[in-house]
C-alpha cells in the first residue's frame, strides 16, 4: 500500500513537473535576426573568404532561432548553410533560380515548422520574376515564410525584404506594397524585417508601413535596447555612433518583444559586413506592452 502511494505521487509529481516545463517552452522567447550580409566578393581587403570565418563567429553566437539575410549569393548562402548545422533556408535569387541576390531566411529546424512560401518583386508587376518598374536600376524583392513554431505552436508570418538605395519613389511604393501584401495576409502575426535603405522615423518609408499603427517598430516598443546609439551601417569602416537605424524589424498582431540589440560585432579591425545585425528576442501571441 505504502508503495502504491509513492508510485502515484512520484507519477503526481513528474507529471506536474512536465505539465511546467511544457508552460516554460510555450512562453519560450524566440530570437529573431535581420542582417544584410553583403554580397560575396571574390577579391580585395573585404573578400568574403576573409569575411566568412567572421560571419560564422557572429551567427553562431547570435544562434536566431529565424534570420533574414539580405544581398546574399547563391554560394555564399550555401556556406552559411553549412556553417550553421541545425539550420534550413528558403530563397530565390531577385533575377529567378539561383541568379541575382536572396532576401533569404534561415530558421532552426528544431523550433521552426515552414508551412508554405512565396516571393514577390518591388514592382507593378510584382508577381513577375526580375521584373522592375519604379526607376530603381537593381530589382527589388520580397521572401515571405510561414512558420508554426514548434513549441507554442503559434503561426506566425516572417517577410524580408531590401528596399532601393538610390530611388525614393521606389522605395515608397515598395513600402505601399508591401503594406498592402501584408494586409492581404491571414490574422496570424507578421515580422518584417530587412534593410529598408532609409532612417527610421525621418523617412517617409517608416511612416507608410507604421501608419495607424499598422506595423510596429520593435526598437521603439522594446523595453531593452543596446546599441542604442548606433546606426546599422557601417561601410566596413568605424562603428557607426550616432548613424541612421535603416535595418528594422517590425510587428503586426500579438508579438511582444523585451530585448532588441544592434550588433557591432569586429575582430582586429575587420567586419563580417557593411551592416549591423538586429536581433530582437520575443513572444508570439502575446499582446505587445
Amino acid at each position: 500500500m505504502i508503495l502504491r502511494c509513492f508510485t502515484g505521487l512520484l507519477a503526481s509529481l513528474l507529471f506536474c513537473a512536465a505539465i511546467r516545463g511544457l508552460a516554460a517552452e510555450t512562453n519560450a522567447p524566440l530570437t529573431v535576426c535581420t542582417y544584410n550580409l553583403r554580397f560575396a566578393s571574390a577579391s580585395g581587403p573585404n573578400a568574403w573568404a576573409l569575411r566568412r570565418p567572421l560571419m560564422r563567429e557572429l551567427l553562431r553566437d547570435l544562434s536566431p532561432d529565424v534570420l533574414g539575410t539580405q544581398e546574399g549569393v547563391y554560394s555564399q548562402l550555401k556556406d552559411i548553410a553549412a556553417d550553421l548545422p541545425g539550420y534550413e533556408w528558403i530563397g530565390l535569387g531577385r533575377d529567378g533560380g539561383s541568379r541575382g541576390e536572396f532576401m533569404a531566411v534561415f530558421y532552426r529546424t528544431s523550433r521552426l515548422e515552414p508551412l508554405e512560401f512565396d516571393h514577390f518583386w518591388l514592382s507593378d508587376t510584382p508577381d513577375v520574376i526580375g521584373s522592375s518598374t519604379w526607376g530603381n536600376r537593381v530589382r527589388r524583392m520580397v521572401t515571405w515564410v510561414k512558420f508554426r513554431d514548434r513549441a507554442s505552436r503559434e503561426e506566425f508570418y516572417f517577410v524580408n525584404t531590401h528596399f532601393d538605395h538610390q530611388v525614393q519613389q521606389a522605395r515608397e511604393k515598395s513600402a505601399e506594397l508591401v503594406r498592402n501584401r501584408i494586409a492581404a495576409l491571414t490574422n496570424a502575426p507578421v515580422l518584417l524585417v530587412g534593410d529598408f535603405n532609409a532612417a527610421a522615423h525621418s523617412n517617409r518609408v517608416h511612416s507608410i508601413l507604421t501608419a495607424d499603427g499598422f506595423l510596429r517598430d520593435l526598437w521603439d516598443e522594446a523595453p531593452v535596447r543596446r546599441g542604442e546609439n548606433l546606426g546599422t551601417f557601417n561601410g566596413f569602416q568605424a562603428t557607426p555612433v550616432n548613424g541612421p537605424r535603416i535595418d528594422w524589424i517590425l510587428a503586426r498582431g500579438n508579438i511582444r518583444v523585451s530585448t532588441i540589440e544592434i550588433v557591432p560585432f569586429s575582430k582586429e579591425g575587420r567586419w563580417p559586413s557593411d551592416h549591423l545585425p538586429v536581433v530582437a528576442q520575443i513572444v508570439l501571441g502575446a499582446a505587445p506592452d
